[in-house]
């Protein structure tokens, strides 16, 4: 019963904010309030809702002061150079610009963090987008997509979480994975090469006047285009003689990320503040700043708590594991040998319905367990569970996600409709190669 009622809720959860009848902030808020009471938990709702917010507050505050990082370095004007050397190299070529984005997106996702890779990319080449009037959503999918790919390296979270889960050396699970992320890497690029070429028939259809860029024949022409475009912009903010001390403040952030030198919230709080004073030291230029970014930063960290309430209701009233146990139970035993692409195809739903923590904390031991008795190395398994990545980062429920729509100016519906088929299709290519490539069998023995 108590998995059925999680199943009904995430539906008119999801229902809600793909019909838009409820924006995703009130849903996260009020679906699984409505749910929990429904349960007979309304006495213990506010302390489920606190302690997840309490889970989620450190990636509230790391994207709080993440974005007002980024803010600042946009106002500054760090990554002009770089959208006017995209300009200089793709021209007005949808192509060559939807396959930029996937590659840049796939390069400096190798952090493993999703928000980082969102809020630089993006911020890279949303200008060039809006100029030449292409669809923001097809920039927001090649993005979302190589993310993640990278994000499954071991210090990405998803490959992590399987080996500790499994009590498997990381680099055990990861390296045989390497030629299926290779292939579905290869989809991503091949998906932006398709994507450019929708783009390039339809501005061929409205005409050249839809494009602005065109002509740009110098770096200064095209990064005027750019700030013309880009009209939210104001030029009295930006820093250009400080240009190598912001890169050289965000590769230092960067490395820090990747070292794992401090926690992230921490790392953040200090580049901001850092990136404040150097470049804006006057209290009121300091004051500005942090109000002209605010409202993308409390856009953003609102959906983060909301979802902590989400998922601490469906944590705290026992519907997550109630759906763990319900799914673990109806695979009948004759497709146990199969357990491997079984546990892939298990993984796509489930890490969009639930968090990657309660997934592969929650489900995959016991999939990994029922495997073993058919022969089905546990390796295996870990692997397998990791092909549904690619289908985990459009659930409601992963806060960087709605940093990218957010950065974007979508909806997450609307993002989520579009993006769907394409991201499954990678979750296909890459359950396909990995099999192809031994990461795991079709089936034991």
């Amino acid at each position: 019963m108590l998995a059925l009622l999680a199943f009904a809720m995430v539906f008119v959860f999801m229902a809600m904010i793909m019909t838009k009848r409820l924006s995703a902030l009130a849903a996260l808020i009020l679906v699984p309030a409505a749910f929990g009471v429904i349960a007979g938990h309304a006495a213990g709702l506010g302390p489920m809702m606190l302690e997840g917010v309490k889970d989620l507050a450190p990636t509230g505050i790391m994207l709080l002061f993440a974005i007002l990082y980024f803010g600042i370095m946009i106002d500054a004007g760090l990554f002009d150079p770089l959208v006017a050397r995209i300009v200089r190299i793709v021209g007005d070529d949808p192509v060559k610009i939807l396959v930029g984005t996937a590659a840049l997106a796939l390069i400096v996702s190798i952090d493993g963090d999703g928000a980082t890779t969102y809020m630089i990319t993006a911020a890279a080449m949303a200008p060039l987008y809006r100029s030449l009037r292409l669809d923001m959503r097809k920039m927001a999918c090649v993005i979302i997509m190589a993310a993640a790919v990278t994000n499954l390296l071991p210090w990405g979270g998803p490959t992590a979480r399987a080996a500790s889960a499994l009590k498997l050396d990381p680099a055990v699970v990861f390296t045989p994975l390497i030629p299926a992320m290779a292939a579905c890497a290869a989809w991503v690029l091949f998906t932006a090469y398709v994507f450019g070429r929708q783009e390039k028939a339809r501005l061929a259809r409205l005409g050249a006047e839809e494009t602005v860029l065109a002509d740009a024949d110098t770096v200064e022409e095209a990064t005027a285009a750019i700030l013309e475009a880009d009209r939210t912009r104001d030029p009295s903010t930006l820093r250009p003689r400080l240009v190598w001390v912001n890169f050289a403040l965000t590769a230092a952030l960067m490395a820090a990320l990747v070292m794992g030198l401090m926690p992230l919230p921490i790392l953040f709080i200090l580049a901001f503040a850092a990136a404040l004073m150097i470049n804006y030291p006057a209290l009121g230029e300091q004051r500005r700043r942090i109000a002209a970014n605010a409202g993308n930063a409390v856009a953003v960290v609102s959906l983060i708590f909301a979802a902590g309430c989400f998922m601490g209701v469906l944590s705290g009233t026992g519907m997550g594991e109630a759906m763990a146990n319900a799914v673990s139970g109806a695979i009948p035993p004759q497709l146990g040998p199969f357990m491997a692409p079984i546990t892939a195809l298990v993984s796509m739903p489930f890490t969009f319905l639930i968090s990657n923590d309660a997934f592969y904390f929650g489900v995959l031991p016991t999939l990994a367990q029922a495997a073993a008795t058919y022969g089905v190395p546990v390796e295996a398994v870990a692997r397998a569970s990791l092909v549904g990545q690619q289908i985990h980062l459009l659930s409601p429920l992963v806060a960087s996600t709605y940093l990218l729509v957010g950065l974007s100016g979508i909806e997450l519906g609307e993002h989520q409709r579009f993006t769907f088929p394409w991201a499954l299709a990678a979750c296909a290519v890459m359950l396909v190669a990995a099999m192809a490539t031994g990461a795991f069998p079709l089936m034991a023995g």
